[in-house]
């Protein structure tokens, strides 16, 4: 198993002398990026009248929320505590494991996800962010623009950041690679297992396709908007206790919903610390399973917070 990034520098404060970007979608990988965000959206616009009366059911319901919940985890534990800013360290099954739930939240490959995520840090609401809301001044219409640009228009710029640089931790790990390389085929069963499911609770054809629209295709949806919003929102509004560098704010309604990741505020002040929710009150689940698998022994080395470390970015 190859070696994780050395402790004297944070993945997210990646710097060097490689270039920010590398490459270009080609027009097939955009016009599957346009797709990933239209087909869900379509679907979450249809839900409404869709579970008027008909079309929704308590196993829809149900494994819709399963599905939800285990690939939202698979990002927020996986994706963005693990392989981007190594809050803890895994064992190799469960660190897999990590990586092929998080891929089947249909939010890009694992590379180019970690690669984002480490320059938003690196650039955090400053020129090079990817997707910061203030990148087009004060007004309100610059607001809007920007809003649009944070949460889902950042998405269709064909330009690649650069692997080498953001992510070569990732790049040198042969397991990261295949499943970077499968995201495809994970996007297939994360959308096709749902209505397999379905169709053999209901024993129909009917309880496949809702099986596949709500636990697939609305879930998706749901779940991409939740994160952009973490993007977006949580860079726009909300309570600011710790001192960082940029805008980023803890946004408590999304709190549930995005299992922790709105109290991005002390995410900003301390990337690498495996709890974003460190104040009473505040529920942080990804957080919580992370403390689940350190008692069962699958991580070890995190990163908890403690007093000492939270007085350094508290603000007041």
């Amino acid at each position: 198993m190859i070696a994780a990034v050395p402790e004297t520098r944070r993945p997210d404060e990646a710097r060097g002398p490689r270039p920010l970007l590398a490459g270009r979608r080609t027009l097939a990988a955009q016009t599957a990026v346009y797709a990933f965000i239209v087909l869900p959206l379509l679907a979450l616009l249809v839900a409404v009248p869709a579970a008027w009366g008909w079309g929704l059911g308590w196993a829809d319901v149900v494994q819709a929320a399963a599905w939800y919940t285990v690939t939202c985890l698979g990002v927020t534990v996986g994706f963005h505590r693990y392989f981007t800013h190594g809050s803890f360290k895994a064992r190799r099954p469960l660190r897999i494991a990590l990586a092929v739930v998080g891929s089947m939240a249909v939010q890009g490959p694992i590379l180019h996800w970690v690669a984002d995520h480490r320059r938003h840090h690196a650039f955090s609401d400053r020129e090079g962010d990817p997707h910061s809301p203030w990148l087009f001044g004060t007004s309100p219409a610059a607001l809007a623009r920007g809003f649009w640009h944070a949460h889902m228009g950042w998405l269709l710029d064909r330009n690649l950041t650069n692997q080498q640089r953001f992510a070569p931790d990732l790049l040198a790990d042969r397991d990261i690679r295949l499943v970077h390389r499968l995201f495809g085929p994970l996007t297939l069963a994360t959308l096709g297992l749902p209505a397999v499911i379905g169709g053999v609770i209901a024993g129909t054809w009917w309880g496949a396709l809702t099986g596949f629209f709500w636990a697939g295709l609305v879930r998706v949806a749901l779940l991409h908007h939740v994160t952009w919003s973490v993007n977006s929102i949580c860079h726009m509004i909300g309570d600011r206790p710790f001192t960082t560098r940029d805008r980023s704010a803890n946004f408590w309604p999304l709190a549930v919903l995005s299992m922790g990741e709105s109290w991005h505020n002390l995410h900003h002040a301390d990337p690498t610390c495996a709890r974003h929710g460190v104040r009473p009150g505040q529920i942080d689940i990804s957080a919580r399973l992370i403390w689940i698998f350190e008692r069962l022994g699958w991580v070890y080395r995190v990163r908890w917070p403690t007093p000492q470390r939270l007085a350094r970015f508290t603000a007041r």
